[in-house]
């Protein structure tokens, strides 16, 4: 199955593709190196390269269609691997090596069914089908590096055995670290990599558990455009078709980014994208607290407001119509049944503090104040963590007036508040430079401080 096509054995029909790599920098230097064929000869004659391999890469050169390529194949069968790894190995001019890998990733896209060449050679030389590949990543050539990086993956989409587990950990890890180190002319084609990849399950799981979400998390943080965009963000759709991943996905908190996105697209297919992704994070996980906790985000984020705006748009792929509906109905229906304190504790989960209504609630803060102690005092510790890593001073005022509101009507959580070390991470925030933080910091110490705290505050707006 060739990368362009519908990816298989998903339960919906969607018209979502693996795209080809558009046109980039990447696209254009292969269009040089096939345009620069190799003087094999001149190897031949310096030794470089033994006769049968000369014999083998001449013939497949000089076969100018697919059908002419499929005869030179089913001359040499398994040959044909030996021959284009033995000159990967033992050649070392780069503008050689560069014609190889692009002959080898050509030949495989061409038919995949080519991959099984490899294994076949692999099996009776008792290696492994990436052996002639992997070593080729720490190349310094860039345009090799990538290029070796499409092979490695359509060997391991393609072929007919998975790769091994070893060789699967150091071609994510090294997928990983291409991502996090920035956007690059190459980062497209390691999206498209990866892109492949997760179409197999486990190659999913792998991803996921070398903790390969953080590092789409990190490319969405970068300026990028929408071509990036919607790459990474297939990743993330293709991860969530996995139950047990989509149970976790929400550790790494993308509503609030996707949210975002969705808003901001310019391009259908990236708002496509959005909304498959965000149906599948409510579809998959099968828990219903997990399901709960990504519809209020989603809804704390606005995605409902942007999706009813969306719905009066007309679009010609079904797909995304269809699937808008299906998330204005689920989010409209979650809606009706928030409660003050979900809309609190999703609030707080998103990262984005806003004044809500329910921060200045005295009724809320009443009857929930206690509840910030479940589940080991997670909502006070969310509270602290943004306290202490949070540069908005809307985020800081806002989560340290929630501490003193916290105490005020839970006078027990005094204890709590020393034991976690939250006071001090206050007392703090009585040097900002932002004067709504400083005021709402100083508040807090009082109620953290005193019981007559409404006079005190009284006093401190009077002075």
């Amino acid at each position: 199955m060739s990368s362009d096509q519908l990816l298989p054995g998903f339960s919906r029909g969607h018209a979502l593709q693996l795209s080809s790599v558009p046109t980039n920098s990447m696209q254009a230097l292969t269009v040089a190196v096939r345009s620069n064929p190799v003087h094999w000869q001149s190897y031949l004659n310096s030794q470089m390269i033994s006769p049968e391999d000369f014999q083998v890469i001449c013939a497949y050169d000089q076969a100018k269609t697919h059908a002419a390529r499929d005869k030179v194949i089913a001359k040499h069968g398994e040959n044909c691997a030996r021959t284009f790894i033995s000159l990967m190995q033992r050649i070392s001019k780069e503008e050689t090596v560069k014609y190889v890998v692009t002959a080898v990733d050509d030949m495989l896209a061409e038919d995949p069914g080519r991959s099984n060449l490899f294994f076949e050679y692999a099996k009776k030389t008792r290696s492994s089908p990436w052996d002639g590949f992997m070593n080729l990543l720490n190349r310094q050539n860039n345009f090799i590096i990538h290029q070796t990086s499409r092979i490695i993956a359509k060997l391991a989409c393609w072929g007919k055995e998975k790769m091994n587990r070893k060789d699967l950990v150091f071609y994510i890890n090294w997928i990983k670290h291409q991502l996090v180190s920035g956007v690059t002319d190459f980062t497209q084609n390691i999206l498209h990599c990866l892109q492949m990849m997760l179409r197999v399950p486990e190659y999913r799981i792998a991803f996921f558990e070398t903790d390969g979400m953080a590092a789409l998390m990190t490319v969405l943080g970068f300026k990028c455009g929408f071509q990036i965009q919607y790459q990474t963000i297939f990743c993330i759709w293709l991860l969530a078709f996995t139950p047990e991943i989509a149970l976790k996905l929400n550790q790494y908190n993308p509503v609030p980014v996707l949210a975002d996105i969705l808003g901001e697209a310019a391009k259908e297919k990236v708002t496509r994208i959005v909304a498959a992704t965000f149906r599948n994070m409510i579809e998959k996980p099968g828990d219903i607290e997990v399901v709960k906790t990504i519809s209020l985000a989603m809804i704390h984020c606005k995605v409902l407001k942007n999706l009813e705006i969306l719905q009066d748009k007309q679009f010609a792929d079904e797909d995304l119509t269809e699937d808008i509906e299906y998330l204005v109905e689920h989010l409209t229906a979650s809606l009706h049944d928030l409660s003050s304190f979900d809309e609190y504790s999703s609030e707080l989960k998103s990262g984005r503090l806003d004044w809500s209504p329910v921060h200045k609630s005295e009724k809320f803060w009443r009857e929930n104040a206690i509840r910030l102690n479940e589940k080991n005092h997670e909502l006070l510790k969310i509270l602290t963590n943004l306290m202490e890593k949070s540069t908005e001073p809307l985020i800081l005022a806002v989560a340290t007036h929630d501490i003193g509101e916290y105490v005020r009507h839970y006078p027990r959580g005094k204890k709590i508040i020393d034991q976690l070390g939250i006071k001090q991470i206050v007392m703090k925030l009585l040097a900002h430079q932002n004067s709504e933080v400083k005021y709402n910091a100083l508040i807090a110490v009082q109620k953290l401080m005193v019981h007559n705290w409404e006079y005190l505050g009284k006093q401190l707006v009077s002075a």
